[in-house]
């Protein structure tokens, strides 16, 4: 990222580059298909202005990447319960729904496929390592990747419109699974 300390200013003009990104994304199908000069055009800002901000779309994709990997990963957060987990999966559907236009938008693109693999190794290894120290079974890291892999799945129908279930009934069902499971 080019702008370093980020002011007020800064902030709305990247968020606002985020958007218009994020509706091209929506449109297009393919990040090979934005431009920078569609974008400027559409967002109403100099093509200097971007530059300021980011070296071309593939950073803006990037930013949104690594923005929502940060949102959801809650690294910093160690699991040590059960509890732990769900509690962590009810931080991740609130963060799902406050940014739920965007992940919309975003999500509608098969180039996204790969950030998701990405969120999806991210989840594997942050559960299958709290379970270890909790439910230990010679098959746990599969059960994690079939259950993460799942999961996954039905979030990215939710994203797609293409699941008859809302976010909460994800979410439940989701806990309920995870019980049914692991506990």
């Amino acid at each position: 990222m080019k702008v370093q300390g980020l002011n007020s200013s800064s902030k709305k003009t990247r968020k606002l580059i985020k958007k218009t990104f994020a509706e091209l994304i929506q449109e297009k199908k393919q990040l090979s298909k934005i431009t920078v000069t569609e974008l400027v055009k559409r967002a109403e800002l100099t093509r200097s202005t971007f530059y300021t901000h980011y070296d071309d779309i593939y950073e803006v994709a990037k930013d949104y990447e690594l923005e929502t990997i940060e949102l959801l990963t809650c690294d910093d957060k160690v699991l040590y319960s059960n509890q732990d987990i769900l509690n962590y999966f009810e931080e991740i559907i609130a963060c799902l729904k406050k940014n739920e236009e965007t992940y919309k938008m975003l999500l509608s693109s098969n180039e996204t496929l790969y950030f998701l693999e990405k969120l999806r190794r991210m989840a594997t290894q942050k559960i299958f390592s709290a379970l270890r120290n909790i439910y230990y079974t010679p098959d746990l890291e599969l059960d994690v990747e079939f259950f993460i892999n799942g999961v996954v799945a039905e979030f990215l129908k939710y994203f797609r419109n293409m699941s008859a279930y809302s976010l909460d009934e994800l979410l439940e069902h989701t806990k309920r699974w995870y019980q049914k499971i692991f506990e």
